[in-house]
């Protein structure tokens, strides 16, 4: 007996499978394009108060210990979602030490950058944390450098040697202006 060549059924979804797995990749590829391209924001502060000897590389003073932890203090939740995502500090006591309470209890750990090379610290930065939250300690001479590198603001002046409490937000967004708040983080 011969079989009736009946249309073979399709499954309704079966049409539907191509285009849903194309949209998808799509729709995966410009989310994942966009997060890549989002706003990096860098908080970029000078060292605590330094302490009188060695001469050559002090540590921090009393003052600058507690400032330090102040600073890890208003920084270890500073973004709700994530928090921050990495610490950059120059190769002297008085940075490290200024990051290392913050450093310690987010369990991130200190990258070094040279204190000349701004350029090299800027291209770090923006290869190795795009869309990511850095904390940057510097020196009062570099602060003004290291914010104007990243496209911020060109007036900021070097601080006086006995200032030690200028937060710098630098927001760098993947497209459109880039923005500098200066904030206070106490006496």
């Amino acid at each position: 007996m011969k079989k009736k060549n009946r249309p073979k059924s399709r499954p309704f979804f079966r049409g539907l499978a191509a285009p849903i797995v194309g949209f998808l990749l799509v729709a995966g590829g410009i989310a994942w394009f966009f997060e890549s391209q989002s706003t990096t924001t860098l908080i970029i502060v000078r060292h605590a108060e330094k302490a009188e000897q060695p001469a050559d590389d002090p540590g921090l003073s009393t003052q600058g210990k507690l400032r330090a932890q102040r600073l890890a203090d208003m920084l270890a939740d500073v973004d709700v979602v994530a928090g921050l995502d990495a610490i950059y500090a120059s190769p002297f006591r008085r940075t490290q030490e200024t990051a290392r309470p913050l450093a310690n209890r987010l369990e991130l750990p200190i990258s070094v950058w040279a204190v000349d090379d701004f350029k090299g610290l800027e291209d770090k930065i923006l290869d190795d944390h795009r869309g990511d939250i850095v904390l940057i300690v510097g020196h009062s001479n570099t602060v003004p450098r290291i914010i104007a590198e990243f496209g911020g603001s060109k007036r900021v002046s070097d601080i006086p040697e006995y200032q030690h409490n200028d937060l710098f937000v630098v927001s760098i967004p993947w497209f459109g202006r880039t923005k500098t708040l200066r904030l206070d983080y106490g006496d």
